[in-house]
């Protein structure tokens, strides 16, 4: 759910760029995106805030909504069968929700914001209007995403992250 912005919060491209630039976690966004590529994106993705204890996504939830990070901190908690819970934390520079927009499958994780965050959004039909407008920078999008993906998969702490 989308909090109401302070004045104060501003938001401009250029600091989720510079987010993903200074990112040092592993299964950090790596773009290699120019200044007019980080323009043309930032006209497909919705810019939003959450307070600290609010909730992005819900485990079983049909929603494919990508989400990129320019600040603050996410726990992700996963519930399996038997009510254990597994939980990862997610920071500036990482993107959320790619195992859903790529599997069409309902979220696999709960994520809360633990810090207040900056987040922008992508839909996936903005994606493919993106697509389909601009399709070198959705697929250099497509490509670090999967290789974010492929990181959380193969790191066992990491893997409640693909939601």
């Amino acid at each position: 759910m989308n909090a109401p912005l302070p004045a104060a919060i501003r938001f401009d491209i250029q600091g989720l760029a510079q987010a993903i630039l200074h990112c040092h976690a592993s299964d950090a966004l790596r773009c290699q995106f120019n200044q007019p590529h980080w323009d043309i994106l930032a006209s497909y993705l919705q810019p939003f805030a959450l307070n600290s204890g609010q909730v992005l996504m819900e485990q079983g939830a049909l929603d494919r909504t990508l989400y990129f990070v320019e600040s603050g901190t996410l726990s992700v908690h996963y519930e399996d069968e038997k009510a254990r819970v597994r939980m990862a934390l997610v920071g500036a520079g990482t993107v959320l929700g790619e195992g859903a927009f790529f599997s069409h499958m309902p979220r696999s994780a709960t994520v809360h914001a633990s810090t207040p965050c900056k987040l922008w959004c992508l839909t996936p039909m903005r994606f493919l209007e993106l697509a389909n407008r601009h399709s070198p920078i959705a697929l250099e999008l497509t490509m670090a995403m999967g290789s974010v993906m492929a990181k959380r998969l193969y790191n066992r702490p990491k893997r409640v992250a693909v939601t």
